[in-house]
């Protein structure tokens, strides 16, 4: 079939016709008004066989004249990618020959470069090529609706952009056009101006409303009134933009995005989630909590596949509010201040009650303090004895994580992940680590507070520079000894593909630089290392050969990896003992209690890492588990592939290891989802019920020109090309550049021993990265909103730590 009709065409035929066919074919059988025509579909497409006889003769149908011919790729109009502009649109086109050309370039247009780029940076293969030709509507005004606010995610709003004459002008940004938002829930909408009427709105409202019933989703429609004032819906498409709606609770709350605080953006696979959720509440359980066992963190809400916390109870409570901002501060000034705008707004007025269930915080309280205060006051007075005890308990940890000698069957297996895995992690042993841990940290901060006037926080900064024990940084540096080894072989290190270098490693065909070594110790990490649907670094070694070739490409021996920690340890050494002879002569008391701290910090908050880092041997045994279980039900046609298993939570695993579930057809709509999310470009930090992106109702940070501002993460300054990147893996950064990325978790830190300073869009002062930057004495900003977007790689840039600020500097 070569021409079809649009009243022919419906949902289930779009790789036939094409997305935007398919859904003006929708839009038909729903009764709305279209203007008439037929698709030339991809059959003609795929052999170049234009039949010109058959596309005339449908052409004098629809009355000849002037119509529109528009492309309607299979990869176009999208839940997941609009291609919106990506295809031409041929308007006012009449007469056979000029049909037919038309035609021609809406083919050819599939084949652009914009086109070919946007696929790829969609994610989409192959594509095929129909063309819809339809009778041109002569628009005394048109434009675009979004039935949800595309710039806040505000899904109870509508937003129609209009302008007199084609919409065309609208869509592609070449007028200003008149602008209107409309509410969902009222009748009333905006008073008379611009080109459309109060009538004009509230018929658009209505067909928006009715559109997004029909396909089920925020729709993006194309719209036009004509002289006699009927309106004409020429396209309606997913809005693909709008970040993931929280669920339907019937009621507006408020969710905190957690995982930028531990560096991590990506999404959580749902057995990500469904383990930590778990492991979780064995850890409440242990410390005299009554939870749900349904959903043991109920507060810990998955959204697009990120970590949510409901702050809504705590922003309702008249004790708690007052306490809720300083205590955000981790959260960058942004997401601080818009929550404080939503401390204002009505629906998060005080009402009585805590938060809290008093019973379980009295048992916690009551099993923890006395525990608390002995084990910080021995690590404070022992800091040797303290780090020493907590390595035996890591070690301990390692040792309970291992599952059962001899072959186990699927439901075992499953069991013991569930059950077993998580529980030498929650118990007494973390617990014993933790006390050393903790103290490091309050030695780390205390300072700031004692010190105020007396030391500058560039002061404070360096103190906290090059500090041993942090298992993080002795990994970094691990693989710099690795890459040391890769010397003399350095041609074939520095320009093997890693992908390819990962495979010969695996298959035992490369030469012995350290790497197996490496990995016994370190291969249980990964970037987003927490999700354990995530490949460890055992499983696919790329992305450390990739940072093996950045090493390698460190030519100044100053600039080494080594000397660099060792040159910010020197430092932090230094300046405590400036610190010692200044203090106590300004603050006798205080002063000699934060030289105190300062030097404590020195011999325990680099174990700051190791809560994370004892977690991880669990992690990579459930994983270990979880792909056997994954390999039995794709044995048994219930997945397509073992690592299917990471996209059911542990109730879907085990209904189908003991009933039998399929659960095919939902992975395959997890991972599509899953890949979408991967793609997301930003993530918000606030986030209300209605889907709204609280940051975007706060007015902008004023900066000036070339200055972009965010949150100090490490002090220090530092001029040099910008290196954006996305992802860690296989990433390629030159000595001496500045990393530019979304976030940074430990996975990323390999990349920080040859840059020369950070920059994030998000994070916190505590997280992972700033924290390592730190100890390798390179500067870094956090919190700078689109800085991957507004920063480009080769611009030269200079970064300033303490202010939390970024210069463009101007193109020589």
């Amino acid at each position: 079939m070569k021409l079809i009709d649009l009243s022919e065409i419906d949902a289930t035929m779009i790789d036939l016709v094409g997305g935007k066919a398919a859904g003006l074919g929708e839009m038909i059988s729903a009764g709305e008004r279209v203007p008439p025509g037929f698709c030339l579909t991809v059959e003609s497409y795929r052999s170049r066989d234009l039949p010109e006889k058959e596309l005339l003769d449908a052409y004098e149908r629809l009355g000849g004249g002037r119509v529109a011919v528009r492309s309607s790729a299979t990869a176009e109009d999208l839940p997941e990618a609009s291609f919106a502009g990506q295809q031409d649109t041929f308007l006012g086109v009449e007469g056979a020959a000029a049909l037919i050309e038309a035609v021609r370039r809406c083919w050819d247009s599939l084949h652009t470069e914009r086109a070919v780029a946007y696929r790829a940076h969609a994610g989409v293969g192959d594509a095929a090529m129909a063309v819809v030709v339809q009778r041109m509507v002569d628009p005394v005004a048109a434009g675009v609706l979004f039935t949800a606010n595309p710039i806040t995610g505000r899904r109870t709003e509508m937003v129609v952009d209009a302008a007199p004459g084609l919409g065309t002008a609208v869509v592609e940004g070449t007028v200003v056009p008149d602008h209107y938002v409309l509410d969902h829930r009222a009748a009333a909408v905006p008073e008379d101006g611009g080109c459309l009427d109060a009538a004009r709105l509230r018929e658009l409202r209505e067909a928006g409303l009715r559109l997004q019933r029909h396909f089920g989703s925020p729709q993006d429609v194309e719209w036009a009134f004509d002289a006699d004032g009927v309106l004409w819906l020429l396209q309606s498409r997913p809005v693909t933009t709008l970040f993931p709606a929280p669920p339907d609770t019937g009621d507006t709350r408020l969710y905190l995005e957690v995982g930028h605080i531990q560096g991590m953006l990506r999404p959580m696979t749902p057995m990500g989630v469904s383990l930590l959720k778990t492991g979780s509440g064995m850890w409440f359980r242990t410390m005299g909590a009554r939870i749900d066992p349904r959903d043991p963190l109920p507060r810990l809400v998955p959204i697009g596949g990120r970590l949510y916390f409901d702050l809504t109870d705590f922003m309702r409570s008249g004790p708690l509010r007052k306490r809720l901002p300083a205590s955000l501060e981790v959260y960058g000034p942004r997401v601080r201040r818009a929550v404080e705008r939503m401390l204002d707004d009505p629906r998060f007025a005080p009402r009585p009650g805590l938060p809290l269930r008093l019973g379980n915080a009295a048992r916690m309280t009551v099993r923890l303090a006395p525990a608390a205060v002995l084990g910080l006051t021995r690590s404070l007075a022992r800091p040797d004895a303290a780090r020493a005890a907590a390595y035996r308990a890591l070690e301990e940890i390692r040792r309970r994580t291992t599952p059962p000698a001899g072959p186990m069957t699927p439901a075992e297996r499953l069991r013991w992940v569930t059950e077993e895995s998580q529980r030498a992690v929650m118990g007494p042993e973390m617990i014993r680590l933790m006390w050393p841990l903790i103290a490091g940290m309050l030695a780390g901060v205390a300072p700031a507070g004692l010190l105020d006037g007396v030391a500058t926080e560039a002061e404070l900064d360096t103190v906290l520079g090059g500090m041993p024990y942090n298992v993080t940084t002795e990994m970094d540096l691990a693989l710099w000894r690795v890459a040391v080894n890769a010397r003399e072989h350095r041609e074939l290190f520095l320009h093997t593909p890693p992908g390819e270098l990962a495979a010969r490693h695996l298959a035992g065909d490369l030469p012995d630089i350290g790497m197996t070594a490496f990995l016994d110790r370190y291969g249980l990490r990964a970037a987003a290392e927490i999700d354990v649907g995530v490949p460890r670094w055992e499983e696919d070694p790329a992305p450390l050969f990739a940072t093996i070739a950045n090493y390698l490409r460190v030519d100044d021996p100053a600039q080494a990896p080594d000397r660099r920690f060792a040159r910010a340890a020197a430092r932090a050494e230094e300046m405590v003992r400036t610190l010692a002879r200044r203090a106590p002569r300004r603050r006798p008391v205080r002063g000699r209690l934060a030289v105190f701290l300062m030097r404590r910090s020195r011999r325990l908050t680099g174990l700051r890492e190791m809560g994370k880092f004892a977690w991880l041997p669990a992690l990579q045994q459930a994983r270990r588990q979880l792909l056997a279980v994954g390999a039995d039900l794709a044995a048994r046609g219930l997945l397509e592939h073992p690592g299917d298993i990471m996209f059911l939570d542990l109730a879907e695993a085990r209904a189908a290891v003991h009933q039998g579930a399929d659960h095919r057809e939902l992975v395959t709509a997890r991972r599509a989802e899953y890949d979408r999310e991967l793609r997301r470009p930003v993530v918000p930090g606030a986030l209300l019920s209605d889907g709204t992106d609280v940051e975007a109702l706060a007015p902008p940070d004023p900066a000036g020109e070339g200055v972009l501002t965010g949150m100090a993460g490490a002090a220090g300054q530092a001029t040099g090309r910008a290196r954006v990147i996305l992802d860690p893996a296989g990433a390629h950064i030159e000595p001496g550049e500045i990393l530019v990325a979304p976030t940074t978790d430990p996975g990323w830190t390999p990349l920080f021993l040859t840059t020369a300073g950070l920059v994030t869009e998000t994070g916190s002062p505590v997280a992972h990265g700033p924290t390592v930057a730190r100890e390798y004495g390179i500067p870094a900003v956090i919190c700078v909103r689109d800085a991957t977007r507004r920063i480009r790689t080769g611009q030269l840039i200079t970064i300033d730590g303490a202010a939390g600020t970024v210069r463009l500097e101007p193109a020589p």
